[in-house]
């Protein structure tokens, strides 16, 4: 058991008639995919939480099913913080250690393909599983 964590492009189908993109019924399209990167994952729950997110009726935890949609802000501000080196230290039961050294190429990547794929107008989303 762990922390596994992923980056997906909602299904999309183009719509001629609209000329935008519809979410379509089915899979989504994998990313990125991290494993044991709790500080990524903190800042993603403190990103969920600053969006309100937080304690629903549904969800009342950033776990399992839980789909963040990210935007372009939301891109920006994490490419910084892993430039800076200011990922939140994060700590869980499944989490691993610190991995923000191991994953910073890697992190740095997954924020240009998503600020292309939403430049598309397509919908990305981080979500986890611990």
């Amino acid at each position: 058991m762990g922390l596994d964590q992923y980056s997906e492009l909602k299904n999309h189908l183009w719509d001629e008639e609209t000329k935008e993109y519809k979410y379509k019924e089915g899979e989504n399209v994998l990313i990125a995919q991290w494993r044991k990167h709790p500080n990524l994952q903190g800042w993603m729950e403190n990103l969920w939480e600053s969006k309100g997110l937080r304690k629903t009726d549904e969800w009342n935890e950033f776990n399992s099913g839980v789909e963040l949609i990210l935007t372009l802000e939301d891109i920006n501000r994490l490419e910084w913080e892993i430039r800076e080196k200011n990922l939140p230290e994060t700590e869980g039961f499944f989490f691993g250690e610190n991995s923000d050294d191991e994953y910073k190429e890697e992190d740095l990547a997954f924020c240009e393909k998503a600020r292309g794929l939403i430049g598309e107008g397509k919908t990305v989303i981080y979500t986890s599983w611990w």
